[in-house]
């Protein structure tokens, strides 16, 4: 029984994880269909994605006490049901603004989805074959990845944008039964804790103007916002320390495996979130591809990380865990440095490489990562360590289109993406895949560390 219960936890937290993925990034496909229906300019077109990201941020962390405090079942119950809802919103959106908010909604359950899917796997397998039930949750994650370019591809080429939403409905509504009649279990870790509103406010606030100030950079209110915005996540931090039952335990960063981890997982997000968006723009505007052709040239990095990740979560069971990650981000690091010289004339075999090589490097990465950030705290802290991971995927996800949307706002104004303005699209993404190479050499360093930390992996395992 308990073997059953496990496989199909697996079962859910890998399809939850799939379609909390699936709209996040096969959506980019769909984001031309969307701006010439609404007429969105450039900066209102990159806010599309960037809405999203910038919801399950925000709410992530309050996410990860929520779920700890009434069962991480019921998060993700209602993480779902939000989901479904919204994407039906969405498919009825008669407006910019009715979409966008949408969007925002959208975001907000797949903040809970992917805490307590995490969360969820943690607690209910045997720590020994955690990196295995791990590494098949971020398979989930690198599937959709891979298959959302051409599966939205297809579906906004024959039967327009609203075929995405429609989508995943029926799968969403899968899990809701599942959770409901087969997951009997309800995990708990901080019953008796209160719920820290003024942690999560204080968190909210600050996030919340950090990254739309960082959006907005090249203007005065941008650098304010920002500037504020960090001034509130210091205060929220210095709170947190002296918190009772805190929204998130700041104590964790005392392991230096844990914070090192952490830290290694934002800046590749930072660094890799951007390049599916970067070559499908290249893709559609430099080149003039439709979008299904797109889409299909799209599947080869992620099918590739979703093929590595399984195999890099098992082998992290039996080799240090960041020794692995910082082997694939250095992988990675050469990929995103051949795309940083991309242009008109690059062979497409060349760009190919790079995808290959980017899919062989953050698939080695992503798996061991992760269960070094689960595994580095006690079972009772498995909700935090999910919201923790959760957070810096999605801060650092949100950050790489806030990059995107402040390089394009400075090199193109409002201008619309389009292919007479393709010199200005790859003079953009020159910047950006610059910096991203930067933060990739950053997540190398911070894997480096934590292999040289004393502190133990694993601290609830049988020795």
């Amino acid at each position: 029984m308990k073997f059953d219960l496990e496989k199909i936890i697996i079962f859910v937290s890998f399809i939850t994880s799939f379609f909390a993925v699936f709209l996040s990034n096969g959506i980019i496909i769909g984001v031309p269909a969307i701006a010439k229906e609404f007429a969105m300019n450039n900066v209102i077109q990159n806010w599309v994605p960037t809405i999203f990201f910038l919801a399950v941020a925000v709410f992530t962390v309050p996410a990860g006490q929520i779920s700890g405090k009434f069962g991480v079942k019921k998060s993700l119950l209602g993480g779902l049901i939000l989901y479904a809802l919204t994407s039906i919103g969405a498919v009825f959106s008669f407006s910019t603004e009715s979409f966008l908010f949408c969007r925002i909604l959208q975001g907000i359950g797949v903040a809970f989805i992917n805490v307590s899917a995490m969360a969820m796997v943690v607690q209910a397998i045997k720590p020994q074959n955690r990196g295995k039930g791990v590494g098949f949750t971020v398979t989930g994650v690198y599937l959709a990845t891979s298959l959302s370019p051409v599966i939205c591809g297809l579906l906004v080429y024959n039967l327009g944008w609203r075929s995405m939403f429609y989508f995943v409905i029926p799968f969403l509504v899968l899990c809701i039964i599942l959770l409901v009649w087969k997951i009997p279990k309800e995990w708990k870790t901080y019953d008796d804790d209160k719920i820290d509103k003024l942690g999560s406010i204080l968190y909210a606030i600050g996030i919340l103007l950090f990254i739309y100030g960082f959006t907005t950079l090249t203007t005065s209110n941008g650098l304010i916002l920002t500037v504020l915005g960090l001034i509130i996540l210091s205060i929220f931090g210095v709170y947190e320390l002296r918190e009772k039952s805190p929204v998130f335990n700041m104590h964790l960063f005392k392991n230096k495996k844990f914070t090192s981890s952490n830290i290694a997982a934002l800046c590749s997000y930072i660094a890799v979130m951007v390049v599916t968006t970067i070559l499908n723009y290249h893709f559609q505007y430099v080149r003039g591809w439709d979008a299904q052709k797109a889409g299909m040239i799209l599947i080869i990095t992620p099918i590739i990380m979703a093929i590595m990740a399984p195999n890099a979560g098992k082998l992290s069971d039996r080799i240090h865990p960041q020794k692995l990650a910082a082997i694939g981000m250095s992988i990675a690091t050469v990929a995103l440095a051949i795309l940083t010289f991309l242009d008109e004339n690059t062979p497409l075999y060349f760009v190919i490489l790079a995808m290959i090589l980017q899919g062989i490097g953050m698939g080695l990465f992503s798996s061991p990562n992760m269960n070094a950030i689960m595994s580095s705290v006690p079972p009772k802290d498995a909700p935090i360590a999910s919201a923790s991971q959760a957070t810096m995927r999605t801060i650092g996800q949100t950050m790489s289109l806030g990059l995107l949307t402040l390089v394009f706002a400075w090199i193109m104004g409002t201008l619309p993406l389009a292919h007479k303005y393709s010199a200005m699209i790859l003079q953009s993404s020159h910047i950006i895949c610059g910096i991203s190479t930067v933060a990739c050499i950053i997540a190398i360093f911070a894997s480096l560390v934590g292999v040289k930390s004393k502190d133990k992996f694993n601290i609830d395992r049988p020795s």
